[in-house]
Order: C-alpha cells, then structure tokens, then sequence
C-alpha cells in the first residue's frame, strides 16, 4: 500500500502532548486512559503555500494496533518495537504506575520515537494505513480492520509447531534467534544493574544532605569558622539535591536500551516467520512426494509401504483398471498441482530470505550506530557528575581554607 503524493514530501512528525482522560471501554465500563497529540507538518512549501499542521488524538492501544498491522503485513522487516506499557526495570524512587507522570512523558517520548522509525524506514514509510494514522482521526481503526489483517495472522501454536518440527532451517536465521535471546539477556542484565546503581547512588547523594545540616548546625556555635562551615553545608545541599535532576536524565538512556530490548522480539518475529515457511515448503514437498509414491504404486500394482488402502485391496479384493486410471489420472492432477504449489512456495521463501536479510542488515547498522551513541552519551553523563562532585568538594575546600 502506497501514498505517492504524501510521503514525496518531507514532513516533521510529532507526540507534542499527552491527556489524562476519562471514557468507556469496549464492556462499558469507565477507564481512565491516556491520550497523545500527534502533529505533522510539512517543512517543504507546495505552489507557494505552506501545508498547514495536521494534528489528532489516538491511545496506546492504536499505536499497538498499527504495529500488529505492520507485523501482518511486512513479516520480512524488523517492525519498531513500542515503548513500554508499564515501568520495567525501576529503582525504588521511581514510580510504576503507568499514569505517573514522568513515566506518561517518557512513553510520549518512545511513541514519537516509534513513529519516526516508521517513517525513516524505506518500505514502512510509504504504507497507506500509517499515511491515515496520522491524518485520519475518525474511523481509522475500521479501515486497518478491513485489510483482514487479523485473519492473515499467523497462530501462536502454528509458529510453536514450526519450531519444533521443521527438518531444515536456515543456518542464518537460527543464529539470529540465538543472538536476538543472547541481546535481550545482556540488556536486561544491563538494565538490572543500572537500576541497583541508580539506587545506591540515590542513597550517596542524599546522605551528602547529612553533611549540610551538620556543617549549617556547626555554624551557629562557631566565630571564626561559622561562615566557612555555612558555605560548606550549602554545596553539600546543592549537591544532594543535583541527583534527582542527573537520575532523570538517566532514564533517558535507559530507555533507549529498553527500545533494544524490545527490538530482540522483533527480531524474533521475522525468524518465526521464516520458520513457518520453511515448515510449509516441507509439508508441501513431503505431500507431494507423497502422492508421487502413490501414483507410481498404482501404476506398477506394487506396494512399498504399509497402507490402509492395501489392506483393503487384500480384503475386499483388486481395483479394476478403469477405478484404476481414475485414481491414477486424479492423482496426476494432484502432483501437477502440487508441483506449483511448491515451486511458488520456494520463490516465496527466497524472495521473503532476500527482503528479510536485505532488512536485517539495515537494522544492524543502525542498532551499532544507536547503542554506540548511547553508551558512549552515558559514558559522558557519568564523567559529567563525577567532575560535578570534584568541584564540589573542590569548593568546600575552599570554604575551609578561608575560615
């Protein structure tokens, strides 16, 4: 699906806004949701003019349904993941309730993250249903719904049985399930320790307020030194009260390794999909070699294995040789069939292996270039505050030297 007028131009996408709000669900009953505020605008001028910014309200429940159109429809790209539904991975200052509203503006954050995936992404980008997602505010959730995208999806107990049934997989897409589980094992040990440091570090810098009361308390008693100690006990308060602003902005980083972790389910998805297939083309071959043996067998009247319709040739007696070109010139038609079938199956698979592996190294390169910049952003931080703490004793120091 394609909008050639639309996505020709270029245009700025974004979650300005988000609303607490207040309705009725799918059972009536009342819920409390949030709403965000999508806005696009064109940055390039048409005859002259200015396209003016559209803008419109949709649920987390649209992003998600948008995604699980894109899974249904593009099963060979690596989708963008959605940010968290509910707070993963918290320290114990931050709070889990998915109407918190740190937590409400971190999610704004990673749902027009998500969006600007889709629209960087050559393929996904020109898709007719995101073009309406973010123009049409009104009846878009029956649009997706009459591409028949739900009965296009594949089953949780079909992929599970290509799993574990399919005789050859690809050597490729094997060890890329193995790494997309070995990725989200990493990050999520990553973001277990960063939390216990984000604790503890919480707990550092707080103490530190210890040292401001108690140098503000020695102030009162002493002459000489009470100025010097007041200066001192003020640092010292600046410096416990910076680590709620620094962990805020820790969570920033955080949350793009979150996006990560989501990305090894995507990743997940389109090996499943190529399972599937894979499982498919060697049902379809097994079948139709199936009907080969058969065929063969009724043309030669010899059997090789055990069949039911041998034991019913031996009771009840042979098939007399009109039954038996009937049978012969059905199954003929079968094989043919079969044949297709299973040549459209392998250009299937080639062509899905092509566009899949084409996909995938395109996600490569931006996931290296994604978590490099953020590690090494992190990395920044971190300097950043311990310098910050340097000059903090830096200058308690010299409050000291002064008294």
């Amino acid at each position: 699906m394609t909008h050639n007028n639309f996505w020709l131009k270029k245009i700025e996408i974004s979650v300005s806004e988000a609303e607490k709000r207040t309705g009725r669900n799918a059972m009536n009953m009342q819920e409390t949701y949030t709403a965000y505020l999508i806005e696009t605008r064109s940055v390039e001028h048409t005859d002259g003019q200015s396209v003016l910014t559209d803008s419109l309200w949709r649920r987390y429940s649209e992003f998600e349904l948008l995604r699980n159109y894109l899974l249904v429809y593009y099963p060979h790209i690596v989708v963008p993941p959605l940010p968290e539904k509910r707070a993963e991975f918290v320290w114990h200052k931050l709070s889990a309730d998915n109407m918190d509203p740190d937590f409400v503006e971190r999610r704004r954050i990673g749902l027009e993250n998500f969006l600007l995936r889709i629209a960087s992404h050559p393929i996904l980008c020109r898709d007719k249903i995101f073009y309406l997602f973010l123009t049409q505010e009104g009846n878009w959730k029956e649009t997706v719904n009459e591409t028949g995208f739900q009965l296009k999806a594949d089953s949780r107990l079909k992929a599970l049985n290509a799993t574990f049934r399919v005789k050859n997989p690809d050597k490729r897409f094997t060890d890329l399930k193995h790494y997309s589980d070995e990725l989200q094992s990493v990050i999520s040990h990553l973001l277990r320790v960063r939390a216990r440091v984000a604790d503890r570090l919480y707990g550092v810098y707080k103490v530190h307020g210890n040292y401001g009361r108690v140098f503000s308390e020695w102030s009162a008693i002493e002459k000489e030194m009470g100025d010097g100690l007041q200066s001192a006990g003020h640092h010292m308060d600046v410096y416990a009260s910076s680590i709620d602003d620094i962990l805020e902005d820790e969570e920033h980083y955080a949350d793009q390794l979150k996006e990560y972790l989501f990305y090894a389910e995507a990743l997940r998805a389109v090996c499943r999909k190529h399972e599937l297939m894979q499982y498919d083309l060697e049902i379809a071959a097994q079948d139709l070699a199936s009907k080969k043996q058969q065929c063969e067998e009724l043309a030669t009247g010899t059997v090789r294995t055990f069949s039911l319709k041998g034991m019913t040739t031996k009771l009840f007696g042979q098939e007399t040789p009109e039954q038996r070109e009937a049978r012969i010139k059905v199954l003929e038609e079968q094989i043919n069939e079969g044949e297709q079938q299973l040549k459209s199956k392998n250009l299937e698979g080639r062509e899905f292996v092509k566009n899949a592996w084409a996909d995938i190294e395109r996600f490569k390169e931006q996931k290296n270039r994604d978590l490099k910049e953020a590690l090494i952003s992190y990395a920044v931080m971190q300097i950043s505050m311990c310098k910050k703490g340097i000059q903090v004793w830096t200058n308690a120091k010299e409050c000291f030297s002064k008294m």
